[in-house]
């Protein structure tokens, strides 16, 4: 077979036929159920989640009040992304989401490509919501005096990690009663667990249950679905409105001074983590074929949900930042602690339960999304025939929504929470850019069909290189030491804790000693805790750098340099090389701007993640290849050939 058989591509018109031949090839129609407010719920359901009862701590934490700046950057990154999203719904109401529009856009290996990725984005989006779910719902049941073990309770890597932390921590001289509360929950559950040989059985049973449960529910239907989906929206809507507005009369004003203590380093900072706020709003554009109007809806509900959800983010950043100082945000739980802080534990009780209730409408959306990305590459011949099946009373992908229970279940007993959320960020990123991409491939074709709804134009020739020159003079002009450093690769020096967790116990002692002499009051210390006594030189940068020179150990475990700290910098570099060629493919096409600037901000989120992000989303991309050169690619229904 030729080579550009790799890139053959489905018309719009197909694929509108192929819809309406469901009923007759074995694959029923989908039933249509939604409207434009369930769109919109469904969004709230998604992004309402996480991101407003976890990870709003930690960005909070990193910035100060000037977090809300990166909420607004991330929303408008979002919404660029989204009126592409909305402009292939209304080109293409069908299911599949970005892997349809990227077959129309780009041809068939792309289409597997991003369908492969959103099948992870999809898995490991659920893997991450139930984990932290599961830690909401355990210390909902602490709080109620029921008390489970702690093996049950956690993953089996973070127990695994926290362990061997926790055993060096206490090597340095740290007491248990020292660590923080995480690694004092691993350090537990590890040395409680039952123990097969040298295996620890520590599961999390809570992620489990519930996404059994959510799964049976998504398998009975579309309307069930809904109806749930929208009762647990108002639900947690009326609670965070609780919030802000009981909140808002414990602001101080003085909290929000320094507005961004930590400059627009900072800032950035807790850019993934904000950004993983919003995933969600595009599992809308994988019900597109069980809409009434999805022409008109599909746009609606997708803008209206990250309005809607913009607003809410920007105020509790606000209330919290004022009701405490930000630096004591940086918890798993924001909004039980500000309101536990200033002894108002009624309101914590509140927010517990609807941090139980917000998770559980996040992984419906999440769970109802995927199934349908499996049946619309099984109806393209890339996945067996079975994953399409469509249940003949439930009107739901039957077959596939099981199979999605089980690929999420049994990971999320066993996978750590960060690892996840970072690769279902990179994933949703990826098809965030190629939907970009698509709308601005397919932007001065004619013989495409278009639908309702149709990006502004706006041609970006002219303002790409203005915006460039600005990003420059910013970058030279008020942020040069970092911008220097990070293009000579200059040396950096590891934290404390860094340092201390790579040492072994000869080393600790020298360390100690070292300390000792440059300040002999820590002689006196019992149980040194060297974490703490070599962090405390951390809030002066140049006595910081002397005393870590002086440390008698080897400079690999000091500094990071060389090619070691310039792989972190690889998925930047990546960014700025795509950005020269946007430049030029905007300058020659006069592409149209709403979708160039989504592509580069996406890219931009995508290159602020770690490289080791970049590797394993690699290894899964070569895996989804494998499997497409020995099966999808000759049982494609574009080869003529059926499963």
């Amino acid at each position: 077979m030729a080579l550009n058989g790799l890139f053959r591509k489905k018309t719009v018109q197909d694929i509108l036929k192929q819809v309406e031949k469901n009923n007759t090839d074995g694959h029923n129609a989908l039933g249509k159920h939604l409207t434009a407010r369930d769109l919109t719920a469904f969004g709230i359901a998604a992004i309402v989640g996480a991101g407003i009862f976890s990870t709003i701590g930690k960005a909070s934490a990193d910035g100060g009040p000037a977090v809300i700046f990166l909420f607004l950057f991330t929303a408008i990154a979002c919404s660029f992304a989204a009126f592409a999203y909305a402009e292939f719904a209304s080109m293409v109401p069908v299911s599949g989401s970005a892997y349809t529009y990227s077959y129309v856009a780009f041809g068939e290996i792309i289409a597997w490509i991003i369908g492969w990725a959103l099948i992870m984005e999809y898995s490991v989006g659920n893997i991450t919501v139930a984990i932290s779910w599961s830690d909401y719902f355990t210390g909902l049941l602490e709080s109620g005096g029921l008390h489970l073990p702690q093996w049950v309770q956690m993953d089996y890597l973070s127990a695994s990690k926290g362990f061997d932390e926790a055993t060096a921590l206490m090597q340095g001289g740290k007491t248990y009663e020292n660590l923080s509360p995480a690694i004092q929950d691993a350090y537990v559950a590890w040395t409680t667990s039952p123990v097969i040989g040298s295996f620890h059985f520590v599961a999390d049973l809570p992620a489990l249950l519930i996404i059994v449960l959510i799964t049976a529910l998504i398998y009975r239907g579309m309307k069930e679905s809904r109806n749930a989906s929208n009762i647990m929206v108002v639900v947690k809507l009326c609670i965070v409105l609780l919030v802000i507005a009981v909140g808002v009369f414990y602001v101080d004003t003085a909290n929000w001074d320094p507005f961004a203590p930590n400059g627009v380093t900072g800032v950035l900072k807790g850019v993934s983590a904000v950004f993983f706020a919003y995933i969600g709003f595009d599992a809308i554009s994988t019900t597109a074929e069980e809409c009434k109007d999805p022409q008109r809806d599909l746009p609606r509900g997708m803008m209206w949900a990250i309005i809607i959800c913009t607003i809410l983010y920007i105020a509790i950043a606000l209330v919290l930042t004022g009701m405490v100082s930000y630096d004591q945000l940086n918890v798993g739980d924001p909004l039980a602690f500000v309101f536990e802080k200033l002894d108002l534990k009624w309101m914590s009780g509140i927010i517990a339960v609807s941090a139980v209730v917000a998770m559980a409408s996040v992984l419906l959306v999440f769970q109802m999304g995927q199934p349908r990305i499996w049946m619309s590459m099984s109806r393209d011949g890339l996945l067996p025939k079975r994953f399409s099946k469509v249940h003949p009373k439930y009107k739901t992908p039957s077959y596939a929504t099981i199979v999605t229970g089980f690929v999420v279940a049994v990971p999320a007993l066993f996978l750590n929470l960060t690892m996840v959320t970072d690769l279902c960020s990179i994933g949703t990123l990826f098809a965030f850019v190629l939907v970009c991409a698509g709308v601005l491939a397919l932007q001065n074709k004619t013989d495409i069909p278009r639908g309702k709804f149709k990006t502004p134009y706006i041609n970006s020739k002219f303002i790409m290189p203005v915006l460039l020159l600005i990003g420059l003079v910013f970058a030279f002009g008020y942020n040069k030491k970092a911008t220097m450093d990070f293009i000579t690769n200059e040396t950096q020096i590891n934290n404390a804790a860094d340092i201390i967790t790579s040492l072994n116990k000869e080393e600790t002692q020298k360390v100690y000693d070292y300390l000792v002499t440059i300040d002999a009051k820590n002689s006196t210390t019992e149980t040194p805790d060297l974490e703490h006594l070599l962090s405390q030189y951390q809030q002066d940068d140049a006595k910081y750098a002397s005393v870590i020179a002086g440390l008698p150990i080897a400079d690999s475990v000091k500094y990071e340099s060389g090619f070691g700290l310039f792989k972190h910098k690889i998925p930047m570099w990546i960014f700025l090389v795509v950005l020269v060629g946007l430049m030029v493919w905007s300058y020659k096409e006069n592409l149209s701007l709403i979708p160039l600037l989504g592509l580069i901000c996406c890219l931009y989120m995508m290159a602020e993640l770690s490289v080791w992000n970049w590797i394993y989303f690699g290894i899964w991309l070569l895996i989804g290849l494998v499997i497409y050169f020995s099966f999808s690619r000759k049982n494609s229904k574009l080869n003529g050939i059926e499963i």
